[in-house]
């Protein structure tokens, strides 16, 4: 596969498109850019993740950097200690919920935000003229207590007392990722009875890291034989989150961010309405909406990415945000989504409502949400394809910000070229699954 750089960060196979030179570069004309400084790196479990460790880090000591090691350790915990340290940036080596072969790197600034569209173009710049800056090395150093900061951060956010009484029972599955250690400690600390599964970073992936439905069978099948209150999945760098009830149903990504939203403005009813708002992107369901709504609290949309998503949380000073594929960022801990932080969130609020999960779920909005892709050889072929598409929606209300979204009163669909893998996505969403499946059909056809 083609190597694939985006505001997401850089991503490819290793050793294939990834290779040990392009990594090298990466670091040189991340630390040039930067200024040297120090440079807080973590990675995710694959086995590709250390080679490549050793790599960055010669990189960015060529360039003056002081380097700070966290090992194995979540993207949501690398931007956290970005600040902690006064950090002029860092990067972790994940490729996320991406399988094997893939890795890749993602790079934060000083906020512990990822780089936007701007600060993104400067840096490759560098990269691509290969300007680098040679300058004296800092040193590498390591920080064994970034999970411990972390774990206390989300421990503040989230209602440790409340979540003891209900001595709950957690389900884990962590994909043998990077937040393997991280999460069973911090349910511990909250009193829960753990059960977890495919919690050793040492070994590999036991099934594709992408938290969806169809990649939770074992773990629904754990909540239902252990009779768990919750179960919990993650992908590889642990920023994703995915919920199984206590029914055994896996119930789908979207219904994480609906969740903790629905708590968090849920617990500031007296907060002036101005000062009640909410940050999401353009493919998040409608269900935050009418969750907002109810709650007097007002959405904003973003483009798709993180880093857009945590620009605008920063700016406007949101009360939560985050991306429908789990991804849940709150700022009281940090600007990253955070698979930890959620399901913090999610304990607070069985906690505080004395429901089964199962049953606050049923209490959601109800929409029917379905995600496809195309395979896109090129921008050129993607930019053609848009085209056509505004042409078959041609009367309907569309926005632009980002590829087409076509929003009708009673469905919605998404189409735009992917941050992270040459394809065209396209999400649909409406009242029933069939209005979602006849938007996506149009769409295709």
């Amino acid at each position: 596969m083609p190597l694939k750089i985006s505001i997401s960060g850089v991503r490819g196979t290793v050793p294939d498109s990834l290779t040990p030179e392009i990594a090298l570069d990466l670091a040189k004309a991340f630390g040039t850019y930067l200024g040297g400084g120090k440079v807080v790196v973590g990675t995710d479990s694959r086995a590709t993740s250390e080679f490549i460790k050793g790599i960055v880090f010669s990189g960015l000591l060529a360039t003056g950097c002081k380097v700070i090691d966290l090992g194995i350790a979540p993207t949501p915990t690398v931007g956290i200690m970005t600040r902690e340290l006064a950090a002029a940036g860092g990067i972790v080596i994940t490729a996320s919920h991406n399988p094997l072969p893939w890795n890749g790197l993602k790079f934060m600034r000083s906020d512990g935000i990822f780089l936007n569209q701007e600060q993104a173009n400067k840096f490759l710049a560098i990269y691509e003229q290969k300007k680098f800056k040679p300058a004296p090395a800092g040193g590498v150093s390591s920080n064994n207590k970034a999970l411990d900061i972390h774990i206390a951060k989300a421990l503040k956010a989230s209602n440790p007392l409340a979540i003891k009484l209900r001595r709950l029972k957690v389900a884990v599955d962590a994909c043998n990722g990077a937040g393997s250690i991280i999460l069973p400690r911090f349910l511990e600390k909250l009193g829960c009875k753990v059960i977890a599964i495919n919690c050793n970073p040492k070994l590999p992936f036991p099934h594709p890291p992408e938290p969806t439905a169809e990649n939770l069978s074992e773990l629904v099948e754990l909540v239902k034989a252990k009779k768990a209150d919750v179960g919990f999945a993650m992908d590889s760098d642990a920023d994703r989150l995915a919920v199984v009830s206590d029914a055994g149903e896996a119930v789908g990504e979207e219904a994480t961010l609906a969740l903790v939203t629905k708590f968090v403005i849920g617990k500031k009813i007296h907060l002036n309405s101005k000062k009640k708002i909410v940050v999401i992107n353009l493919s998040t369901t409608k269900a935050i909406d009418d969750i907002c709504q109810a709650n007097g609290a007002r959405v904003i949309r973003t483009k798709v990415g993180e880093v857009n998503v945590s620009e605008e949380l920063k700016s406007v000073k949101a009360l939560i945000g985050g991306e429908g594929n789990g991804g849940v960022i709150y700022p009281k801990v940090g600007y990253n989504r955070d698979a930890i932080t959620g399901a913090g969130l999610i304990l607070s609020l069985l906690a505080f409502s004395g429901k089964k999960l199962s049953r606050l779920v049923e209490e959601l909005p109800h929409y029917e949400m379905i995600k496809t892709k195309i395979e896109c050889a090129s921008l050129e072929q993607a930019n053609a394809y848009l085209e056509k598409v505004k042409a078959r929606f041609a009367g309907s209300d569309l926005i632009l910000t980002e590829g087409i979204k076509v929003v009708l009163p009673d469905a919605w669909v998404h189409i735009r070229p992917s941050n992270t893998e040459p394809i065209i996505r396209l999400i649909a969403e409406g009242t029933t699954k069939a209005k979602a499946a006849a938007l996506i059909e149009r769409a295709t056809a």
